[in-house]
């Protein structure tokens, strides 16, 4: 049978991209702390909120995380991007990376990992369960909190604007700002208005 398909075809792998570049701070806002950059990260969960993120038990974090039950995800942007590279390829066992890429930590309301100041948006969670994969363990979390920067809301309107933060993904290695809005959630099947005629008096 002639095979008339034209795809490429590689190895079963993590291809599902793009994804979000988030930095995960944990630890204890008093005490010992850090930042880890995460792409594999994602919400499991409407009711009750939940989130997940997966790590390789080698990573300095990995135990932090694991021992507390607790972790913050700080949503990234482009002006923060350095900061979020260099968080993922630098170790906290060697680095204080708050001081070295000069992010602020802020107390949380819910959990003792701070915030980042910079970040958008924060979300607080608490562990519910770490799964053993294989290379990364995935810790199924609850949002208990939310923060928000009040510079990407627009009053009155009760809208939350993170395009104006630019935010930033990540596909393949590389990082990139996420792009223009082309449509919001049922916009395809949205009927156009009618564009009202004016009344004959």
């Amino acid at each position: 049978m002639k095979n008339d398909n034209p795809r490429l075809q590689w190895k079963p792998g993590t291809m599902l991209y793009p994804v979000p570049a988030v930095l995960v701070s944990c630890g204890d806002m008093d005490g010992a702390k850090n930042l880890v950059t995460i792409a594999w990260t994602g919400t499991i969960c409407s009711e009750p909120p939940m989130c997940s993120i997966s790590l390789r038990p080698e990573r300095f974090s990995y135990s932090m995380i694991k021992e507390s039950g607790e972790f913050v995800i700080n949503l990234t942007t482009t002006a923060m991007a350095r900061a979020v590279d260099w968080c993922g390829v630098k170790s906290g066992r060697e680095f204080d990376k708050f001081k070295e890429t000069s992010l602020t930590p802020l107390r949380a309301s819910k959990v003792r990992p701070p915030l980042v100041a910079e970040s958008p948006v924060n979300l607080e969670c608490r562990v519910k369960e770490v799964r053993e994969l294989g290379s990364h363990h995935m810790f199924l979390a609850e949002v208990v909190a939310v923060q928000a920067d009040p510079a990407y809301h627009r009053v009155g309107t009760g809208y939350f604007d993170l395009s104006l933060a630019a935010p930033i993904c990540y596909s393949h290695g590389h990082y990139y700002r996420v792009g223009r809005h082309i449509g919001r959630f049922g916009f395809s099947v949205q009927k156009k208005r009618r564009k009202s005629r004016p009344r004959k008096s």
